[in-house]
C-alpha cells in the first residue's frame, strides 16, 4: 500500500450551507426482493408516504438552498411505483431542479418511461446491475428476469439520449465479480459506474461484507480501471476511495497544489459524506443524513428543508470534522474523506466512531 508522508494533510471541504446530493425516497414499493435492500421493499406504497401536494412542497424548499443547485436523486423502492411520478419531474423541472432518478431493474421501466424521464427533463437515470450474468445478477434481486430487465432499461435510456449511471453492490458475493461486471459495462456508452460499498442495513444485515484488506484492494483496482474507464469510476460509502486516490497521485509525482487548484481534480476530491454534503429524504418526510445512517433531524412536513440542514445539530456535528473520533478523529486525510458515518453507526453504534472497513493508519501508526 502507498503511505502518504506524515507531513501530509489535505484541506476539508464542508458544505454547511447547502448539500451537493438529496436523496428523495419516493416510496418503498418494490416489485424486486433484493438481498440487501436498505428499505426492505414490499410490494405495496405505504399509506403515509408524502402526498403529491408535499412532494411539490418539498421541491419548492429544495429550490431554497439556492445555487448551485442540488443534484436531487429519486430513488425508492422504485419510482415507478408512483403514479405522480411523471407529473412530479416534470413540476421539479420547472422549478429549476437538477434531477436524476434510479428505477427499480423490473419490466415497469418500458421506451415510453424512459422517454418521458428524458421529455420531462431528468439530468440521468441510474440502474443497478450487481452480477455480470443473469444467474448472479437475478439471485441478487431476488426476481427471475431482473438481469434482462436492467440491460434493456439501460439501451432503451442510451437510445433515447438520457444519460445512464451504472450502480453495483460490493459484498464478498460480488466482490470476484467485478471485472467481469466492469467488461460487460464498458462498452455500453454509460457516463458513471458507481460502487456502493455494502452497509449493514436493512435485508443487508445477513449479507457478507468484503473485508477491510480486500476493500483496500478493490479501491487500488478501481483507481487503475478509473485511469482507462470510457466512464466516471466513483464509490459510496467507501470514502476512503478518495484517500487511496491521492495517495496514488501523490506517489505519481502530483502536489496537493495541483490536486486541489484543478476544478476537475478537485471534483473527485470532493468530501462529500453523510449529513455533509449529502441527505436522505425519507417516504414519510424523515430528513437523515443518508438512507443508510437512521437518525432523524426533522421531517418537512413540519419544517423547512433548508432550516434542518444548515441548523439541526446532528447535521451540525456531522460537518464538523474535528468530532470524528479514533483513526478517523487523527487521519491525515480526514478533510475530503471523513469515513463513513452510516457504517461506523450500523457496525458500533457510534457515528462518530472510525469507520470500520478502512485499514489504514494515520501516519503509519495504530
Amino acid at each position: 500500500m502507498h503511505r502518504a508522508p506524515l507531513k501530509l494533510r489535505v484541506p476539508e471541504i464542508t458544505f454547511d450551507r447547502a448539500p451537493f446530493i438529496i436523496f428523495w425516497e419516493s416510496t418503498r414499493a418494490c416489485d424486486l426482493a433484493c438481498r440487501h435492500c436498505r428499505a426492505e421493499a414490499v410490494r405495496h406504497r405505504d399509506p403515509d408516504e408524502l402526498t403529491t401536494a408535499e412532494v411539490k412542497r418539498l421541491f419548492e424548499q429544495i429550490r431554497g438552498f439556492g445555487e448551485p443547485k442540488p443534484l436531487l436523486v429519486i430513488t425508492g423502492g422504485d419510482p415507478l411505483k408512483r403514479p405522480d411520478i411523471f407529473e412530479l419531474i416534470e413540476y421539479g423541472h420547472k422549478l429549476g431542479l437538477e434531477m436524476v432518478i434510479a428505477p427499480s431493474g423490473t419490466n415497469n421501466i418500458t421506451w415510453e418511461a424512459v422517454r418521458r424521464f428524458r421529455e420531462g427533463g431528468l439530468r440521468a437515470m441510474a440502474l443497478s446491475l450487481d452480477g455480470s450474468t443473469p444467474e448472479r445478477h437475478d439471485r441478487f434481486r431476488g426476481v427471475p428476469g431482473a438481469f434482462d430487465w436492467t440491460m434493456r432499461a439501460a439501451h432503451f435510456a442510451l437510445e433515447e439520449g438520457l444519460p445512464l449511471q451504472i450502480n453495483t453492490t460490493v459484498t464478498a458475493e460480488t466482490a470476484d465479480d467485478l471485472p467481469a461486471i466492469y467488461e460487460l459495462i464498458k462498452p455500453l456508452g454509460i457516463k458513471r459506474w458507481s460502487l456502493f460499498f455494502l452497509i449493514p442495513v436493512g435485508r443487508g444485515r445477513i449479507l457478507p461484507q468484503v473485508t477491510p484488506a480486500r476493500a483496500e484492494q478493490i479501491l487500488l483496482w478501481l483507481y487503475e480501471v478509473g485511469e482507462e474507464a470510457p466512464f466516471q469510476v466513483k464509490t459510496t460509502e467507501a470514502h476512503h476511495f478518495r484517500r487511496v486516490m491521492l495517495q496514488r497521485m501523490v506517489a505519481e509525482g502530483a502536489s496537493l497544489e495541483e490536486l486541489f487548484g484543478n476544478p476537475q481534480l478537485r471534483g473527485r476530491m470532493v468530501g462529500i459524506n453523510d449529513g455533509n454534503g449529502a441527505i436522505f429524504v425519507s417516504r414519510v418526510g424523515e430528513v437523515y443524513p443518508s438512507g443508510f445512517l437512521p437518525l432523524s433531524a426533522g421531517n418537512v412536513r413540519q419544517g423547512d428543508i433548508v432550516e434542518i440542514y444548515r441548523d439541526a445539530p446532528l447535521f451540525k456535528t456531522l460537518r464538523d470534522k474535528g468530532k470524528l473520533k479514533g483513526k478517523c478523529g487523527r487521519c491525515e486525510f480526514k478533510g475530503v474523506c471523513g469515513g463513513s458515518r452510516a457504517r461506523a453507526y450500523a457496525m458500533t453504534g457510534d457515528y462518530l466512531q472510525n469507520d470500520p472497513l478502512c485499514p489504514y493508519r494515520p501516519g503509519g501508526g495504530d
